[in-house]
């Protein structure tokens, strides 16, 4: 039976206010569905962030294997051919003696290991003394001071690096084998700059790069032989012996010296 007291139109009404409590309820289910979805798409936004992140720093990392960190800012910056001239650097070449040798004794395996701990130990001596390795060719290091235009300031760095390096080798506890270094240094103008495109390199070039070359292999096992521009700005904090005048490939006769120590 109708209710007496009812008005006209409240049956109406309270199920106008009901339908539109239903719509309410669903918009705010929606609502809350669409929160949970924006939660959910940022938490997957911010790992997204993390992981390239984290894949950047791992490709800048092994890009400072290759390039010195100035010469990524340089490519970062936009340039494509990077090609410089340094007319006051000091090139380092090192080589083991005997390698041919030493390889032979060695497990492949042993060898590896061998020689990736004592350029591992050689980096972090370039490290140490801000010297710029450049890079190993077989059981050749090559390192330069002076990249940063400091002159006499890279060759010190680079002497320091050269008897450490012989230090550190004297040191190494090896299996079955004796490892000796040789080394070479050479002062003088360089170029450096950007070789190739999908296997890019930085690497240097010049007369000096020849004569630290020449120097090294004409140098005794454990020692360091330096050009007589090299010994000129050494004197005076290291101690360097006149080895006299060696026979050079493609140089002829030329002054060299041993360095020995520091002062």
């Amino acid at each position: 039976m109708p209710d007496p007291e009812a008005t006209p139109g409240t049956t109406d009404l309270d199920r106008e206010n009901r339908i539109l409590e239903r719509r309410l309820r669903r918009l705010e289910a929606n609502v809350q569905r669409m929160e949970e979805f924006q939660d959910s798409n940022s938490t997957l936004l911010s790992k997204l962030l993390r992981d390239l992140e984290a894949e950047r720093a791992r490709s800048h990392e092994l890009l400072l294997n290759v390039l010195p960190q100035r010469i990524i800012d340089r490519l970062n910056a936009g340039e494509t051919r990077i090609a410089d001239r340094h007319d006051d650097a000091t090139v380092l070449f090192s080589d083991f003696v005997g390698f041919t040798s030493i390889s032979s004794q060695l497990a492949p395996s042993v060898l590896v290991e061998e020689l990736d701990a004592l350029f591992r130990d050689f980096d972090a001596i370039c490290d140490r003394t801000g010297v710029e390795k450049i890079k190993t060719v077989g059981d050749a290091y090559l390192a330069v001071g002076g990249l940063a235009d400091d002159g006499r300031a890279g060759t010190d760095a680079i002497a320091e690096t050269a008897l450490r390096m012989v230090e550190v080798v004297a040191e190494h506890e090896a299996h079955n084998a004796r490892w000796q270094v040789r080394i070479g240094l050479a002062s003088g103008p360089i170029i450096a700059g950007v070789v190739g495109v999908s296997k890019f390199a930085y690497d240097v070039w010049g007369d000096t790069v020849n004569l630290a070359s020449r120097l090294e292999t004409t140098s005794e096992p454990g020692r360091i032989q330096v050009s007589a521009a090299s010994a000129e700005r050494l004197e005076a904090g290291y101690v360097l012996e006149p080895r006299g005048t060696i026979d050079l490939k493609g140089k002829g006769p030329t002054e060299t010296f041993y360095l020995l120590g520091r002062r």
